[in-house]
């Protein structure tokens, strides 16, 4: 018989944690994309995105919040995810 590999608990929170991690940095990423298309946008390039500068600083605004919610939950995951039990 193979020996069968037992999961810890602390490795399934180190996955859980990896990839909520992953999940938050991908909205990161799509927010931000958001602000560079609207910046884009204001100043010329038609992509059909937030024509007016209020909106692109709008953008920004959410993207920076967003940003720092976002990284303070990939922190506190990463902590959880490296506890040991």
């Amino acid at each position: 018989m193979a020996e069968q590999k037992q999961l810890s608990r602390a490795e399934v929170r180190r996955t859980i944690a990896a990839s909520l991690a992953t999940a938050f940095g991908l909205v990161i990423a799509l927010v931000w994309s958001n602000v560079v298309l609207g910046g884009l946008k204001t100043f010329g390039v038609n992509l059909d995105v937030t024509p007016t500068l209020y909106g692109w600083l709008y953008f920004v605004v959410i993207a920076i919040a967003l940003t720092i919610v976002m990284v303070t939950l990939i922190v506190v995951v990463s902590r959880w995810g490296g506890k040991k039990s």
